[in-house]
């Protein structure tokens, strides 16, 4: 069973950044085929969950068209673990980020198909 624990949430300013952290644990890859896709998600109270972020490999990645340019995905392979730098954020990224994991083949894209592993969400708050 995949255990992943957010942290770096936070509250900040308009213009202002932060840095999400996602560890994950219970996972060990014993099939050279198989790898841990991860991703962000968020929620705002009253909205549907939207994909942030998707880590699709080594210098590959899937980002929402409202964060493009201003957060960038980074997974370390060797800690299972995910980042978030999210930069110039502005109160509309206000929303609980979640942390989510699947173990996929190599074969299947990491960018879409439901995710089965959630964290407990971090709570960022930007301020106008």
């Amino acid at each position: 069973q995949v255990e992943l624990v957010e942290s770096g949430g936070g509250s900040v300013e308009s213009g202002g950044s932060l840095r999400l952290s996602c560890t994950a644990s219970g996972y060990t890859s014993t099939n050279y085929d198989a790898r841990l896709c991860m991703a962000w998600f968020r929620r705002t109270p009253g909205k549907e969950r939207e994909e942030v972020a998707f880590y699709g490999g080594t210098g590959a990645a899937r980002y929402a068209d409202s964060v493009k340019g201003r957060f960038t995905i980074a997974k370390d392979n060797a800690q299972n673990a995910l980042y978030l730098q999210m930069n110039s954020l502005k109160p509309e990224d206000t929303a609980m980020y979640y942390c989510a994991a699947d173990v996929r083949t190599r074969f299947v894209s990491c960018y879409n198909g439901p995710y089965n592993h959630w964290g407990q969400g971090t709570q960022v708050t930007v301020s106008s």
